[in-house]
């Protein structure tokens, strides 16, 4: 029995700048007629875009049966990003099938998201199928008109991102007041912030593990830079002389490790 996760073809459908940071594609089509969502609302999938061969993770932000709508986090550079920044409706894409890991025990009393812009989708769709009393508090760049992106009536705290690539959550969960009882605690961003408030959670709140969950979206001391050698152009002569993935991603490592000689030179 093979353990390959399944994949599915999906063309874009729409593309909406929902804010500076922040592009929501509307996935559809056909390819995506065995699309089955797991439930859990912080589900994610993988995403791999025209030009290029890694997948990169994104929260399913709905999915109505044949719609799936992504919201993705752009900055100057990355795999998806400089993609997702141009017109792509028409593009085809692959997507992955889609896992999730919040788990609210039956009984929570409460509450608590905590992230930063990459874990806002999450927490928008987690507010939204959940009726117990929650707080939010969700960090992001202070330029970025988020204030209506999450659930009417969601009782947030906004909090100014220190800096691209730079994250202070850890300080902002120390500094919460619980509320009174037994409840659930979700968070998600940097991983070196979500290590932080792990340990916190366990050695100075004393949680059992059923209680929370923190997950890493991602890493701030691997920054970002732009890449030496364009992959879409690769990738695309490559498909047009019939070449399998493993050929064409054989001729862009020949081409960056060239790149990155003739740059010493």
């Amino acid at each position: 029995m093979s353990t390959r996760a399944q994949q599915h073809t999906a063309e874009v459908l729409g593309r909406t700048q929902v804010s500076d940071h922040l592009v929501r594609l509307v996935l559809g089509g056909p390819g995506l007629a065995g699309f089955v969502s797991t439930g859990v609302p912080d589900e994610w999938v993988g995403l791999v875009v025209p030009g290029q061969f890694q997948s990169r993770y994104y929260t399913v932000r709905s999915w109505d049966g044949a719609e799936l709508v992504l919201d993705v986090v752009v900055h100057d550079v990355g795999l998806v990003t400089e993609w997702a920044r141009r017109d792509v409706v028409g593009e085809t894409v692959t997507v992955t099938e889609p896992k999730g890991s919040f788990a609210m025990p039956d009984g929570a009393a409460w509450l608590m998201l905590v992230g930063d812009l990459t874990a806002l989708p999450a927490m928008a769709r987690i507010r939204e199928t959940v009726d117990v009393p929650t707080r939010v508090w969700a960090e992001v760049p202070a330029d970025d008109e988020l204030a209506g992106y999450l659930p009417a009536g969601a009782d947030v705290t906004w909090l100014d991102q220190p800096g691209d690539g730079e994250s202070r959550l850890a300080d902002a969960v120390e500094a919460i007041e619980w509320p009174e009882g037994e409840g659930y605690f979700w968070m998600a961003g940097e991983s070196a912030q979500m290590r932080a408030v792990r340990k916190h959670l366990m050695h100075a709140r004393r949680l059992p593990s059923t209680a929370y969950d923190v997950m890493g979206y991602w890493r701030g001391n691997a920054r970002r830079q732009p890449r030496a050698v364009d992959p879409g152009p690769v990738w695309r002569a490559g498909k047009a002389a019939g070449k399998g993935d493993d050929q064409i991603w054989a001729d862009y490592d020949a081409a960056a490790s060239n790149a990155a000689t003739d740059g010493q030179a």
